[in-house]
């Protein structure tokens, strides 16, 4: 482990950490971090731990271990469980992840997405208030909504304007669509939660950080429909896309895929959220002493408070794409990884409508401005898209690839959730196994709901 030391040299203090949401796509990615490179204690608190149980499998005799008893696994939900409060008293510090934000629930399921991200939320800043408990509180780029320019005619030369779309933490207004549009469920509930994180710094004095993450991607985001989550269900743009790839269909691009997003890789966002966790300055031992004793005044005169009381947007603006670019990208670094040609018809256009349901509405960019956390933390997100898409593929061949051909193979001998589409269903005589496929989907209970 190299030595991580405050900015005054000395070794970083251990800390308890009770994170919340430990068991998904960034906290599983947070927790290794945290394991492997600090001396800090994870109380970990989720429903699944499916993501972590490689750090919670006790070591192989004779095997070094560096996290023995420093993470704890908390199987609760959040809801309705009286054990919360406990776990917050028990740390020094409170990182809340949990919340429901696909988009596909936020039309399907407003409800359960509001009750998620807002009302569930409540008791966790309550409780760091009350207890005088640091907060990180994980919110989302989607509370910005629509951009400035978005409102302009789409050939308006001010839509070319960085301040008509560049998204700022202290300037940019928040716009959502009508109340009728549900997909702004989410991001309104997002919103008003971040809204009482802030009064409660200023009326109450809670210490807390915001983190707005703009499209975190990399190995274990979301879940492969039928492999490890809902056959029907719908998870964010890079599984599904990569979901379509593992069986080669062809990639369905909403609207057109014409919204423009940025996405930064999972491990250059967790390094900005390892700054944010404690104040400190990564060394190894071969770090230049002149060099660290210059960025440690740097950092000392410059950013006196770095962390607390900040919104930080954590993505990169240099990896912005429409979502049609990020198809065909991920189409080629995909053929790439695998050996395999791409499809003659890699993407197929399908409305918002059919895909999402009435009610769905977008924002036409997401493009993030890094000054606030380029000065309070020195941080900037070093991973190109098509590095990161290098990786992330690899994990999701190497990790479902063959998992879907068995799936696929199963399918084809006895005729369930497949389509002819899906893996050519004819029989040896060239009919069609269609009809009766349909009969036995009138028969078919989702599963893992």
């Amino acid at each position: 482990m190299d030595n991580r030391l405050d900015l005054d040299g000395k070794p970083i203090k251990p800390i308890t950490i009770c994170m919340i949401g430990a068991g998904g796509f960034i906290g599983s990615h947070l927790c290794e971090k945290l394991m492997t490179e600090t001396p800090h204690t994870v109380l970990a608190v989720d429903v699944y731990n499916d993501k972590i149980k490689h750090l919670l499998e006790q070591p192989a005799a004779g095997q070094p271990h560096l996290w023995v008893g420093r993470i704890q696994f908390h199987r609760l939900n959040i809801k309705n469980d009286s054990r919360l409060e406990s776990l917050i008293k028990m740390s020094d510090l409170t990182i809340n992840l949990a919340a429901i934000c696909t988009p596909a629930d936020y039309n399907t399921r407003p409800l359960d997405t509001i009750y998620s991200n807002f009302i569930d939320a409540l008791p966790v800043v309550r409780y760091c208030s009350e207890n005088s408990k640091r907060l990180i509180h994980f919110s989302t780029c989607e509370v910005y909504g629509k951009t400035i320019g978005s409102f302009l005619p789409k050939d308006h030369p001010l839509r070319k304007e960085p301040d008509f779309y560049v998204l700022k933490e202290d300037e940019s207004p928040c716009i959502f669509g009508p109340i009728e549009k549900q997909r702004w469920s989410y991001a309104c509930a997002k919103q008003l939660i971040e809204r009482l994180v802030f009064a409660e710094g200023a009326e109450n004095g809670l210490d807390f950080t915001i983190v707005r993450p703009f499209n975190w991607i990399g190995p274990r985001m979301d879940f492969i429909p039928g492999v490890d989550g809902p056959s029907e269900g719908v998870p964010r743009v890079l599984a599904c896309f990569s979901n379509n790839l593992l069986r080669r269909e062809p990639l369905k691009l909403v609207d057109g895929g014409q919204s423009q997003r940025t996405f930064v890789y999972i491990k250059d966002a967790i390094e900005a959220v390892l700054l944010m966790i404690v104040c400190l300055y990564f060394l190894s031992r071969s770090t230049n002493f002149c060099l660290w004793h210059t960025l440690r005044l740097m950092f000392l005169q410059e950013n006196p408070d770095r962390a607390n009381g900040h919104i930080f947007n954590v993505g990169n603006p240099d990896n912005e794409v429409t979502v049609r670019q990020l198809a065909e990208i991920m189409t080629e670094v995909y053929s790439k990884v695998t050996g395999e040609p791409p499809l003659e018809v890699p993407t197929i256009d399908i409305s918002s409508e059919v895909f999402y349901g009435e009610g769905y509405d977008d924002s036409d960019k997401r493009i993030p401005d890094m000054t606030i956390i380029n000065r309070q933390l020195g941080w900037n997100p070093k991973t190109s898209l098509h590095d990161l898409l290098d990786s992330t593929l690899t994990y999701q061949h190497k990790t479902y690839a063959e998992a879907i051909r068995k799936e696929q193979k199963k399918h084809y001998l006895i005729g369930e959730k497949c389509s002819e589409e899906e893996v050519g269903l004819v029989d040896f005589g060239g009919r069609s196994f269609k009809p009766w496929l349909s009969e036995r989907r009138k028969k078919e209970h989702t599963w893992f709901d």
